[in-house]
């Protein structure tokens, strides 16, 4: 075996590769938004900013795309609110919630998911990607802090506590050589696509959960 520049114990980037190029883990997200993108409709919420309601839901199926955030200072924000906190979310209220990478840093998972199913209107979609391999980020602590990695079996149980069973759909994504590119901080230009593409369910990167209101 020879290591050549991945022999060293600190990783090539400590920002998950983004000055080097797309994450790893962002290549996964955006492969299962596009693999559901036609659940994006309607009115649309999604944590942080819209890039994705944007990117995946077309003009003539999203009628209105809002932002929810933690922080009050996201100019972006429509609505300023925590997941762990559901009296404060109208319910039945968006047709879509997508909550890409959100779950991990919430240390009350199970009412953040109550939550999520509580403000969708009967019919409605979630989706969520949670980790299964990766660093800890530490810089987000004063906010929130990183609690969780999660399974596939773990994420459908999570979801079962209140979306019918036939309603969710889970998906992995990765295997062991882009779960370790991704803890070293190496970027998606730097595997070819087949090695992107490869799915070993026993060592998931990435842990993709569609789940719709009945």
């Amino acid at each position: 075996m020879r290591f050549g520049s991945l022999r060293r114990v600190t990783p090539i980037s400590e920002t998950f590769g983004y000055d080097r190029g797309l994450p790893i883990d962002r290549y996964y997200i955006e492969r299962f938004l596009q693999e559901h993108s036609g659940t994006i409709r309607g009115r649309v919420l999604e944590v942080g900013d819209s890039t994705y309601t944007s990117r995946f839901g077309s003009d003539a199926a999203v009628e209105r795309a809002d932002i929810l955030d933690v922080r009050a200072d996201n100019p972006r924000a429509t609505i300023v609110g925590d997941l762990t906190e559901p009296d404060r979310f109208s319910a039945d209220a968006f047709d879509c919630v997508i909550c890409t990478q959100t779950l991990p840093y919430i240390y009350d998972v199970h009412t953040a998911v109550r939550t999520l199913h509580r403000i969708l209107r009967p019919g409605g979609t979630v989706l969520a990607t949670v980790t299964s391999v990766s660093r800890i980020w530490t810089k987000g602590d004063r906010l929130y802090g990183d609690y969780w990695r999660f399974t596939s079996r773990s994420s459908r149980l999570l979801f079962e506590q209140v979306f019918d069973s036939e309603e969710i759909a889970v998906a992995s994504y990765g295997n062991v050589l882009a779960a370790a590119s991704f803890l070293y901080g190496l970027a998606t230009s730097e595997l070819r696509r087949d090695e992107l593409d490869y799915n070993d369910p026993d060592i998931p990167l990435l842990i993709g959960i569609k789940a719709r209101k009945a």
